[in-house]
């Protein structure tokens, strides 16, 4: 007999991600900070009581942009080069079962008195703005943490550590925070593994920038920062 089961979003994630490219492709790989905005009916501060003595927490969350897309029981990895095939359970890929995400990010701050209720400020998040949260749990490094453990295919995977030009003239453009997240962002090599055009020109969308780099052998060039106008 199926079994149902209605899972309600508690809050969402204000992050400077508007578009999937260039997120991190797992929590904690860059400074990248967000703002966990939670709903009018779980703004109860009691339900936060002695959140703020962890220093990270999981989130889990919901793959909103893969709802009513067909799961399949293998997916292409990209960075397997997007040609040799696992099997979902064997991977993080979005398109599961059941569309259900986790992270763990670091907790900078719990902020109990805002016009919006409860806001927990954290950093390293790799969710997209506006992704729904459906539940927030301690991290516990006494049982969650596993040093020795078996990373499968992903410890096989080449670490991407890309050197990043970041000419001193657009530099100009940022400030040094932007600056440093979108060298770290870059230094993972957004693109597909399938993609090694050095001539091709990327777009990447950091909060209301826009950056356009290309990738020749072990370097990424930034060569246009565009920030955008307020409305």
């Amino acid at each position: 007999m199926e079994h149902r089961i209605t899972l309600n979003a508690i809050a969402h994630i204000r992050s400077s991600f508007p578009e999937k490219f260039g997120i991190p492709r797992q929590g904690g790989l860059a400074d990248t900070r967000g703002n966990i905005v939670f709903e009018p009916e779980y703004r109860d501060v009691q339900a936060f009581r002695g959140l703020e003595e962890y220093s990270h927490i999981w989130l889990v969350w919901e793959f909103s942009e893969t709802l009513g897309r067909q799961w399949s029981p293998t997916v292409r990895p990209p960075r397997l080069g997007g040609n040799i095939r696992k099997g979902v359970f064997a991977t993080r890929s979005p398109f599961r079962p059941n569309p259900i995400g986790l992270s763990c990010v670091r907790l900078e701050k719990v902020e109990l008195d805002t016009p919006e209720g409860p806001v927990l400020h954290v950093l390293g998040a790799d969710l997209l703005d506006g992704t729904p949260i459906l539940d927030i749990k301690p991290y516990l490094p006494h049982v969650d943490s596993h040093p020795e453990a078996a990373g499968g295919f992903a410890d096989r995977v080449k670490e991407y550590g890309l050197e990043v030009d970041f000419p001193r003239e657009l530099g100009a453009e940022v400030t040094e925070e932007e600056r440093r997240i979108i060298c770290q962002l870059l230094a993972q090599d957004p693109r597909p593994s399938y993609q090694q055009d050095p001539a091709r020109v990327y777009g990447m969308r950091y909060a209301d920038l826009e950056v356009k780099f290309t990738v020749n052998h072990e370097t990424v060039h930034v060569v246009k920062i565009i920030r955008s106008m307020p409305d």
